[in-house]
């Protein structure tokens, strides 16, 4: 199976723990779970060799790297890769003012395939707060509406429905919207007034909408999106 088809649990590391690796095999689900780091975990990390780190695509050119060496967590027999993301101190942060060479970050995990794609990959999974956030803040989940699990597992499934709707529509139109109130105060809430004209009913739109080009576009595209009806 490649990236795309397997289940996987990625978690950070208030789940490092030998029950939720279990329940993950016990489901054949694979895990890539972040891992507290000890002192003992460092002592591994200083020991690999230079020429074994790979670089990766970061915000400032030379910052990271990438290793893996194997690893047996939980005083346990079996055997699962450790990777390890380096980072470089900041110029003028407090760790680089330190004298500290690096930051260490790293996930256990029984995946197969090419280090850096586990690490990208494994990395993704801190998107999800953002989702939460703005579920909750930018809809309506951060209260939920009644006493019955029925009533609110609707709830969540429509808050839900809505936000990937809107996700989409950024999409399609190429927007870089990453909240849901800006969303609501560009195109959502848009002013208008319902005017009959010709014998025809109307919406007029402000003309003077600081973002009515963007809103136009997206609606025409909104249009020829071919109905499954």
């Amino acid at each position: 199976m490649g990236l795309l088809d397997e289940i996987v649990v990625r978690a950070d590391s208030g789940f490092y723990a030998e029950k939720v690796v279990a329940a993950c095999q016990a489901h054949d689900a694979g895990f890539s779970i972040s891992v507290r780091l000890q002192k003992s975990h460092h002592e591994l990390i200083a020991a690999i060799p230079e020429e074994d780190w790979r670089p990766i695509p970061y915000w400032l050119e030379g910052a990271a790297d990438v290793a893996e060496i194997p690893y047996q967590p939980f005083g346990k027999k079996r055997t699962y890769r450790l990777i390890v993301r380096r980072v470089a101190p900041t110029p003028g942060s407090q760790l680089w003012l330190q004298g500290l060479a690096y930051s260490h970050y790293a996930f256990i995990t029984d995946r197969e395939g090419d280090t850096l794609e586990l690490e990208a990959d494994h990395r993704q999974h801190a998107v999800v707060e953002n989702v939460i956030r703005d579920l909750k803040h930018g809809l309506a989940l951060n209260h939920m509406p009644s006493g019955k699990f029925g009533a609110n597992a609707a709830w969540l499934a429509l808050n839900v429905i809505a936000y990937n709707l809107t996700r989409w529509m950024g999409r399609l139109g190429g927007f870089a919207i990453t909240c849901l109130k800006s969303w609501r105060l560009r195109f959502l809430a848009t002013p208008g007034r319902l005017i009959e004209h010709a014998r025809r009913r109307e919406l007029r739109l402000p003309v003077n909408w600081p973002w009515r080009e963007q809103f136009l576009a997206l609606l025409v595209k909104l249009r020829a999106v071919p109905s499954t009806g």
